[in-house]
């Protein structure tokens, strides 16, 4: 029996009501084997697509054939613009390109210098993949791109600074100590910026709402219900992701630290940081987006009443980005 179940256009292979295959479906968005697609490639899986969809497929076509078609192009594509996500912002990219930063972010012995800079960079790669990931049925100006970006760069700098500045002033802790709760300040930096540039980089669709579709894909309107919970349910996310990728590695590397090993040969301490770092991130990835499926339900009784008015369907979907 083929691994592959009947191809099903702009489906996901793996059941989305479920938290194990959104995990299963996230799995295969942030494969990093898509970056390496030619553009010769990335046609030809398009073009199959169409294909599919005229009805006119070439004798011989599979199903994985399909499957892995569709793979390609929605990692490359944005779904509502048809253009090309630039690699480093797709979310295939997000952990090779991510995690320098991440490494950065959770250096010991941070100076000021040092630790505006890391959170500026983080910042503005998270600003950069919110923005080519974001829901865009209706188009945003970029002024608000740009106010987005500088209010999860300040909030992120403000906290970062100002809890370093706290702990260096905190005398009852031992040195050990103090090292200790310096790595860990990353978190709530991280976290509360992370929701101020979901919300502020996306602040459009609150006023200008996103659409929601019928069963067979036809927009039904365009609410801004349904943009509330699109942006609750990305900012949650954005919480979630980080926690394993800023937690984790402190409590791993303080343990990993004291092994006579890396005692001897400090060289190895970075690289090893570095490695940590990047089993934390691709675990931490797929988990958190797998929180909510990308193209969410919404019950239409919880929608606008003029939307209500358009269609017979109980039950809508939007596309909540990424």
């Amino acid at each position: 029996m083929s691994a592959y179940p009947k191809f099903q256009h702009g489906k996901s292979r793996f059941d989305q009501n479920t938290f194990f295959g959104r995990f299963r479906h996230f799995l295969d968005v942030i494969d990093p084997g898509t970056l390496f697609v030619t553009e010769k490639r990335l046609q030809e899986c398009v073009k199959l697509l169409d294909q599919f969809k005229q009805g006119s497929l070439p004798p011989g076509v599979t199903d994985a054939q399909l499957w892995r078609a569709q793979k390609i192009k929605q990692a490359i594509i944005h779904p509502d613009t048809g253009e090309k996500i630039l690699m480093p912002f797709r979310m295939s990219g997000f952990i090779p390109f991510g995690t320098p930063v991440v490494v950065g972010l959770l250096l010991p012995n941070q100076t000021l210098v040092s630790t505006i800079f890391w959170q500026w960079l983080n910042q503005s790669h998270n600003a950069c993949v919110n923005y080519c990931n974001r829901n865009a049925s209706k188009p945003a100006p970029v002024h608000k791109f740009i106010q987005g970006y500088l209010g999860a760069v300040t909030s992120a700098v403000s906290i970062a600074v100002g809890l370093n500045v706290l702990i260096k002033k905190a005398n009852r802790f031992s040195p050990t100590t103090r090292l200790l709760v310096q790595r860990f300040i990353p978190f709530p930096a991280v976290a509360s910026a992370n929701v101020c540039n979901v919300v502020l980089m996306r602040h459009s669709e609150l006023s200008e709402g996103i659409s929601v579709l019928d069963d067979n894909g036809n927009v039904v309107g365009t609410s801004r219900v349904a943009a509330r919970h699109a942006l609750l349910e990305t900012a949650l996310t954005r919480v979630v992701l980080p926690m394993p990728i800023l937690v984790l590695p402190p409590m791993i590397m303080a343990a990993l630290e004291k092994l006579p090993l890396l005692q001897r040969r400090q060289k190895l301490v970075l690289p090893v940081h570095s490695l940590v770092c990047l089993a934390a991130f691709s675990l931490a990835l797929p988990l958190a987006i797998s929180l909510f499926p990308q193209m969410s339900e919404i019950s239409v009784n919880e929608l606008e009443p003029e939307i209500a008015a358009a269609t017979d369907c109980k039950i809508l979907t939007y596309n909540k980005g990424l």
